[in-house]
C-alpha cells in the first residue's frame, strides 16, 4: 500500500515571520516577485496598509503577480499576507484600517461631526463609570504631599502635560512639565535628580511611546512615586505605576481621543483644589493678579472696542 500524502490541515502552522519567509524563498522568486519582496522588506508598515492594487502598481507588476507572490510565502492570498505582515504593528495600524473602512461609507460632514462628539461623550461617561475611589484618593494625596512634581508625556500627551502643569501649579510649590523643547534628553536629565518625596506623573495612551515608558521606569527606580494617566491599568504604563488613573480614549477615525483625558486632568486638578488647605487664598490672589488684564463687556460696549 502506498503512503498517503499528509493532510495539510494536520500540518503545524508556519510560525516564521513574513520577513523570514521572504528571505528563505528569495532565490526562487522571479524578477517581478523580487521587486515585490524588496519593497515589502523595505516598507513593511506601508505595505501592510496597501490594497493589492496599490502594492502591485507601486512595484510595477500585475495584481496576479502580487497574488502569486503572497501564495509563494505560504498564505492563501494577499489579505492574509497583509495580516501576517502587520503582526507587531496592530495598534499602529488600527486607526488606518478604521479610516479605510469609514471612507468607503456614504456619510456627510455633519454625520462625522455628530459621531465624533458622541464618541467623546461616550468616552467621558465610560471614564466616569470606571473611576476607582481608592486610586482617585491616592492620586490627590500624592500631589498634595509631593515635594516636587514632574510631568512626562510626549506627542499629543505633551500638550496635555502642559495643561496638567497649569492646573496643578496653583496648588503645588514646584510643578514642571518635561515635555518642552529639550525633548527626551532634557526630561532624562531632569529625572536624574529625582529623590524620594517627588512625584512623577506620566501620560501615555495608544499608541504608547517607548520614551515615556522608559522614563517612567527610571522614575520607579529612583524611589519617586509614579502616577500614571493612561487608558487601562494593564497598559505598558499602568502596569508599572504606583497609582493609575484611567481615561477611555477610543476613536473611530483617529488613534486616540484626548477629550476624556482632558476631563480626567481637570477632575484631578479640581479634587486637588478641593482638598488643598490654601485653595481659597490662592484663588483670591490669582483673581486679583489678573484683574488688570480682564476686559469687561460693558466697558467694551461703551468704548466701542
Amino acid at each position: 500500500m502506498g503512503l498517503r500524502a499528509a493532510d495539510p490541515a494536520s500540518q503545524p502552522p508556519d510560525t516564521r515571520s513574513i520577513a523570514r519567509r521572504i528571505a528563505d524563498a528569495m532565490s526562487s522568486f522571479s524578477e517581478s516577485q523580487r521587486r515585490l519582496a524588496d519593497y515589502a522588506l523595505a516598507h513593511p508598515l506601508k505595505v501592510a496598509m496597501m490594497s493589492i492594487d496599490e502594492f502591485a502598481r507601486e512595484c510595477g507588476v500585475s495584481v496576479a503577480t502580487a497574488n502569486r507572490f503572497a501564495r509563494a510565502l505560504g498564505v492563501p492570498g494577499y489579505p492574509q499576507f497583509r495580516i501576517e505582515l502587520a503582526r507587531g504593528f496592530e495598534e499602529a495600524l488600527e486607526p488606518v484600517e478604521r479610516l479605510r473602512l469609514k471612507q468607503g461609507q456614504a456619510e456627510t460632514a455633519v454625520d462625522v461631526f455628530a459621531a465624533s462628539l458622541y464618541e467623546d461623550q461616550r468616552n467621558s461617561e465610560l471614564t466616569r463609570q470606571s473611576l476607582s475611589a481608592d486610586q482617585c484618593a491616592r492620586a490627590v494625596q500624592a500631589v498634595l504631599k509631593a515635594e516636587r512634581v514632574f510631568i512626562i508625556g510626549f506627542g499629543s500627551s505633551g500638550f496635555l502635560a502642559g495643561l496638567l502643569q497649569r492646573g496643578l501649579s496653583l496648588h503645588c510649590d514646584m510643578v514642571e512639565s518635561l515635555a518642552g523643547p529639550g525633548g527626551v534628553s532634557h526630561a532624562a536629565r531632569q529625572l536624574a535628580r529625582l529623590r524620594p518625596g517627588d512625584l512623577v506623573i506620566a501620560l501615555s495612551f495608544p499608541r504608547y511611546l517607548v520614551d515615556t515608558i522608559t522614563l517612567a521606569n527610571a522614575a520607579r527606580k529612583s524611589k519617586a512615586t509614579l502616577l500614571a494617566m493612561t487608558d487601562r491599568t494593564d497598559s505598558p504604563l499602568g502596569s508599572i505605576a504606583d497609582i493609575c488613573l484611567c481615561a477611555h480614549s477610543g476613536r473611530q477615525l483617529l488613534s486616540n481621543s484626548e477629550t476624556a483625558v482632558l476631563g480626567l486632568i481637570e477632575a484631578l486638578t479640581a479634587a486637588v483644589a478641593h482638598q488643598s488647605k490654601n485653595s481659597l487664598s490662592t484663588a483670591a490672589l490669582l483673581t486679583e493678579s489678573v484683574m488688570p488684564w480682564l476686559t469687561h463687556g460693558k466697558q467694551s460696549e461703551e468704548t466701542g472696542s
